[in-house]
């Protein structure tokens, strides 16, 4: 007998698949002063979702669980200004940063989704 993986499984696993693409983006990004700069902290605000996500699954309450939320929306649209940024420098061509903003845009959907839910919900 095989179980499904939960919501929270399968997006927590989404989000460190994200964050993992950036990993990798780094490397094509730390050539130039400019590059290392956006790179940085690029590097910082996505891999921080996934991390901010495995915190808000073990919140101590439904306060704790929104506010990490809203720290992983926070670090999702950070991420999004750095990755137009190098789509507008034309630091990496937007084939390869296109599919890694509209995977960033669904995933602050999802989140921006989940908050709006989770308040919603009487105590």
């Amino acid at each position: 007998m095989t179980t499904q993986p939960t919501r929270a499984v399968e997006l927590q696993r989404r989000l460190i698949c994200f964050a993992a693409t950036i990993v990798g983006l780094y490397s094509k990004l730390h050539g130039t002063v400019e590059g290392r700069h956006i790179a940085g902290q690029m590097l910082r605000s996505a891999t921080a979702t996934a991390a901010n996500y495995g915190e808000a699954r073990g919140a101590e309450s439904r306060a704790d669980f929104l506010h990490k939320l809203r720290v992983v929306l926070k670090e999702l649209n950070e991420t999004e200004v750095w990755l137009e940024l190098i789509e507008e420098t034309s630091l990496l061509p937007r084939e390869i940063t296109g599919p890694i903003v509209a995977e960033n845009r669904e995933l602050c959907r999802i989140i921006a989704a989940s908050i709006k839910t989770t308040r919603s919900i009487e105590p």
